[in-house]
């Protein structure tokens, strides 16, 4: 009980500092789309750009950072594996900076965005910092330092989000108005437009490298314990290329909709189409904050726990406590959308909404196929992991294929929570084969269906006003209170029994 209690605090602490961050960061959504500031259209410029953005970050950190929990648990006190890859992934990181702001309009006009080349530029500069701080930030969680690692994030994106509302809430009002002065004039240009996020971005990013400076390690060569080895870059390289094309699949799993949007959609519509799906999306990120949470957390553990006796009755209970949050995420939007929706504060998104529960119970498998990569990670079959995702892939592209040109961005939901269904179904099958942990079932999909029922029952009922809202806080707090006894009295159970073979 006092592992999972270890996970649950540095998953509380990484979430907290996710949440906030992700908040924040949020808050910028019903600030690009309330009226006077970005369009559907133009909000659909940004996200199809940073669609764009998620694969390139997959290439340029090639797996290095699972690469580097797995070495480091491996080879305890070995300081050059970190050296090897903080040095290996700032060597590629200057070569794709060379190129891409060499070949900017190149990149621009193949994306769909010829007239935004100083905007994919700025996107470069953005990416390849990050990339150049993944491995220091993960060697933060490694050495289960969170509150450094919030730190850090939460300031990057605070300074992002106070730069946003200065730019969108003071100068861009005012001058619209004719009120500009000295300030305004100095920072401010209408014609930079969807420039300015970006712009804004890259300062953020850059506050995150600058704090991150002190845990760089020198660069040296020869025989010092912290020296850059050479060798290592060969197994390293050998184990972090499958996950590369496991990021890349990935990545075309979950991004490949806002992209081919633009490509698939008659040219009149596309990027208004792609703004409100992309502010739509964002409603369904309540469960991917906590997944991401949870994946700070427990990547480091599952490795560090997995030769305990008792490892895989362990991560049978987490997917249990998982699963059972994230339904309750999901029931928490879904009952109260009426709500939520008005964190998009401009009506014409809304059309959109559709496709919130469809893409909540989406990452809800999603989560649940991240839960059991650790089949793969820890019997060295990273190969297993990219197979599944190419598989994904291959099912995303063609369901956008066939579904978007029809249905537009719902058939790119549906597409995408077929994927997802489907990635987690053969993890599960194949994980049994090689690595069997004994998940209940029969509980994970009893929370999900269960989910289902409790919405959509509460969505037939002839209730309007406070009644209907009252009734739907009860259903919530129900679920909430029965799953949480139950998992409660589930590791009662097992503890009582551990204590009996004792």
């Amino acid at each position: 009980m006092s592992v999972l209690r270890k996970l649950a605090g540095q998953t509380a602490i990484y979430g907290v500092s996710s949440i906030v961050a992700r908040f924040l960061n949020y808050l910028l959504t019903p600030l690009y789309t309330s009226r006077g500031v970005f369009a559907p259209a133009a909000f659909g410029v940004i996200t199809s750009l940073y669609a764009w953005t998620a694969f390139l970050n997959v290439v340029l950190t090639y797996g290095m950072e699972t690469t580097f929990f797995r070495f480091a648990s491996k080879h305890e006190g070995n300081k050059r594996i970190y050296t090897t890859a903080v040095y290996l992934l700032a060597g590629s990181t200057v070569v794709f900076l060379s190129l891409g702001m060499l070949f900017a309009h190149s990149i621009a006009a193949m994306m769909g965005y010829p007239d935004h080349v100083v905007s994919v530029r700025l996107l470069v500069l953005i990416i390849g910092i990050e990339a150049m701080a993944t491995v220091p930030m993960a060697n933060l969680r490694l050495k289960n330092r969170p509150w450094k690692f919030a730190a850090i994030n939460v300031a990057s994106v605070l300074l992002n989000v106070v730069m946003s509302l200065f730019i969108f809430m003071y100068c861009m009002p005012k001058y619209n108005a004719g009120e500009s002065n000295a300030l305004i004039n100095a920072v401010y240009d209408p014609s930079f437009g969807v420039g300015y996020v970006f712009l804004l971005n890259l300062i953020s990013s850059s506050l995150k490298f600058l704090l991150l400076l002190p845990e760089w390690p020198p660069l040296r060569f020869g025989n010092s314990e912290k020296a850059f080895d050479t060798k290592l870059l060969r197994p390293m390289l050998a184990f972090g290329l499958p996950l590369l094309v496991a990021g890349l699949a990935g990545m075309t799993n979950e991004t490949a909709d806002r992209v081919l949007m633009k490509h698939l959609l008659p040219a009149n519509i596309a990027d208004a189409q792609i703004g409100i799906y992309g502010a739509c999306y964002k409603l369904a990120m309540l469960i991917t904050l906590f997944i991401q949470a949870f994946r700070f957390a427990a990547e480091p553990f599952f490795f560090s726990h997995a030769k305990e006796k008792d490892s895989r009755q362990t991560f049978a209970r987490i997917m249990n406590i998982f699963v059972a949050v994230c339904m309750s995420a999901f029931l928490l939007v879904m009952l109260f959308l009426d709500a939520f929706k008005w964190f998009i504060p401009n009506p014409a998104y809304w059309p959109g909404l559709v496709v919130v529960p469809v893409l909540m119970l989406a990452n809800v498998f999603l989560g649940i196929y991240y839960n059991q990569s650790v089949w793969y990670k820890l019997s060295d079959r990273t190969r297993a992991g990219s197979t599944i995702s190419i598989i994904g892939a291959i099912i995303t592209l063609t369901l956008l294929f066939w579904w978007i040109p029809i249905f537009g961005y719902l058939g790119a939901a549906w597409a995408t929570f077929l994927c997802y269904a489907s990635m987690a179904v053969i993890s599960y099958v194949w994980g049994q084969k090689h690595y069997p942990v004994p998940y209940n079932v029969a509980r994970v999909l009893g929370y999900m269906a269960g989910g289902v029922f409790l919405w959509w029952g509460c969505e037939q009922l002839p209730l309007e006003g406070p009644a209907k809202y009252a009734v739907r806080a009860v259903v919530f707090l129900g679920a909430v209170g029965y799953a949480w006894k139950l998992e409660r009295s589930s590791v009662q159970r097992t503890t009582d029994g551990q204590a009996a073979d004792l």
